[in-house]
């Protein structure tokens, strides 16, 4: 049978996607959560790093709602990538002093999260997801217009 065939089949697949944006989620949500409960730490470290106060505010509320965005698979691709370029520019600005073993594995822990936010603009959230529900609502809805996010508010599926 074709993976497509009939929608209300689970794959293997779904779970895959759902375990792997749950696991890619989790660091950005705790990290979040622990610059936020802990925000004059935060601002204070960031700040010998050169990170102004606003900056720090940012990051926050990029990791928190990105995080979620993956987590939940809501606006899936857009979050992941959001992350997956936040990861990029962490590694290249802040762990680039390859003298330092740990900044090493700090740069490859983020390049590797990076690739694995790349693959889920890919590939998308799977079935599991608040993407695939609004998509499935919409569709049954047989209304075919632009800017599904829009329409699913509009019809209060959202």
């Amino acid at each position: 049978m074709d993976y497509l065939e009939n929608e209300n089949v689970m794959h293997p697949m779904d779970m895959t996607l759902l375990a792997g944006r749950l696991l890619m989620a989790w660091i950005f949500l705790h990290e979040g959560m622990a610059l936020a409960f802990n925000f004059d730490a935060a601002v204070t470290a960031m700040a010998k790093l050169g990170v102004p106060e606003p900056l720090v505010l940012a990051v926050i509320a990029l990791q928190l709602a990105a995080g979620l965005s993956v987590a939940l698979g809501l606006l899936t691709r857009l979050g992941a990538l959001s992350l997956g370029l936040f990861c990029l520019s962490t590694a290249l600005l802040f762990h680039a002093d390859f003298a330092n073993h740990n900044e090493i594995l700090h740069f490859e822990k983020d390049l590797a999260i990076a690739g694995g936010m790349f693959v889920l603009v890919t590939a998308g959230a799977g079935a599991l997801s608040v993407d695939r529900f609004l998509e499935r609502r919409i569709m049954a809805s047989n209304d075919k217009s632009p800017r599904p996010l829009r329409r699913a508010i509009e019809k209060g599926i959202l």
